[in-house]
């Protein structure tokens, strides 16, 4: 899956099967859905799964928060929660298609 596609699916019902918890968390808050998509990345202490949990932290306005994160993830930031998210989704979709 590309991310064209990964954007595509938002228009359904649900996530496509098989995503990962950091990706799923990612669909989730772009279909607006804030708390649902912190559930699935709340507890993860994985690189992955902290720095999907800043950026939700970071629009959620938790800036604090955000910033705890981002630092046990590593940074992972960008100029705009659109630039973050479009990066954080090519980068997890780039990771999944690894063997």
């Amino acid at each position: 899956m590309n991310r064209e596609e990964f954007e595509a699916s938002i228009t359904r019902e649900k996530p496509p099967y098989g995503l990962s918890a950091p990706l799923a968390a990612l669909w989730w808050d772009a279909k607006g859905d804030w708390t649902r998509a912190h559930a699935l990345v709340d507890e993860l202490e994985t690189a992955d799964g902290m720095a999907v949990h800043a950026y939700v932290h970071r629009k959620g306005g938790q800036a604090s928060n955000a910033e705890y994160w981002y630092e046990r993830a590593g940074t992972f930031r960008r100029p705009t929660l659109d630039a973050e998210w479009q990066a954080l989704v090519e980068s997890l979709l780039s990771a999944s298609d690894k063997p």
